[in-house]
């Protein structure tokens, strides 16, 4: 792989980028990844889970239990979108940091994207090339009708020569794979998702979620995945102008026009300087559309 794709995975994006935290994310956190990504899922409860643990339906237990989460806790995607403010708030509920031992009302409540990033952020802190994904996680709900939008990291693994896909966030629940080298295909990367669907060679409804199409959600995360590959690991809240349009009434030209991005995020180390060349000059596919932009 060229150097420079290298170099673009290990810098720091305005969202990986860790502060005045970055000697401690390097000296304090353990070596072995996978030690490492249970550790960061320690330190985070998922919205979803608070809100079925209060529900009464079962979690797992290494949660913690959920009734110890002050009442007025709620989600807190909004409020700490970067690997920063994340650390920060991390040390000013336990200033002992990344510990087994968080209290449970002192754990982070936010959704994958957020342990993405920290992932990716603590890695970079090491030189590795690494990089947030966005796409779909079968394995979560298995046998549900519809499958899970999902956030991951990979990093280069030098002495293997090939990028390890790791999924830190459900790293604490019973897998049959290793969350922290996932075999091929066990994660369904957003491009190859939405082309599937495209040639028929996929279902669809499987990608319907809360009224929202199948197109839309997809083109969404194809987005999405974009955006990371190019280190900017946007907000749910936002999207590119190209897709801020009424999917019922959306021209074919423009899904083509997805295709033709999607083909080439198949293989984005190999296309890298296409990629890059769109991003720099392809407006709509990177100026934002959401409530402040």
């Amino acid at each position: 792989m060229q150097q420079n794709v290298f170099d673009h995975y290990r810098a720091f994006s305005q969202f990986t980028y860790p502060g005045l935290y970055q000697e401690r994310l390097q000296h304090d956190l353990p070596t072995d990844i996978g030690q490492l990504g249970r550790l960061v899922k320690r330190q985070v409860i998922h919205s979803i889970a608070l809100s079925l643990g209060r529900e009464g339906a079962q979690i797992n237990p290494v949660y913690g239990n959920i009734r110890e989460v002050p009442w007025y806790r709620q989600g807190e995607d909004d409020y700490f979108p970067t690997a920063v403010a994340m650390l920060a708030e991390l040390y000013h509920r336990d200033p002992r940091g990344f510990v087994p031992d968080r209290a449970v009302e002192d754990k982070l409540i936010v959704t994958c994207r957020f342990v993405a990033i920290l992932m990716a952020s603590i890695l970079k802190t090491r030189g590795i090339p690494a990089r947030v994904r966005a796409g779909y996680a079968p394995y979560i709900r298995p046998g549900a009708d519809t499958i899970e939008v999902h956030w991951i990291t990979q990093y280069w693994h030098a002495p293997l020569e090939r990028w390890m896909t790791i999924d830190a966030d459900t790293s604490l629940e019973h897998r049959p794979f290793d969350p922290f080298d996932m075999p091929p295909d066990t994660f369904g990367f957003a491009a190859k998702t939405w082309l599937a669907v495209r040639e028929g060679r996929q279902n669809a409804n499987a990608y319907t979620d809360h009224g929202v199409s199948a197109l839309e959600n997809l083109a969404t995360q194809v987005f999405f995945d974009f955006h990371c590959l190019m280190n900017n690991e946007i907000p749910y809240t936002q999207a590119p102008v190209f897709i801020a349009i009424d999917f019922n009434t959306v021209e074919e030209e423009k899904l083509r026009a997805i295709d033709a991005l999607a083909r080439l995020m198949l293989q984005p180390d190999e296309n890298f300087a296409r990629l890059q060349t769109i991003w720099e000059t392809e407006r709509d596919f990177r100026l934002l559309h959401g409530s402040l932009v």
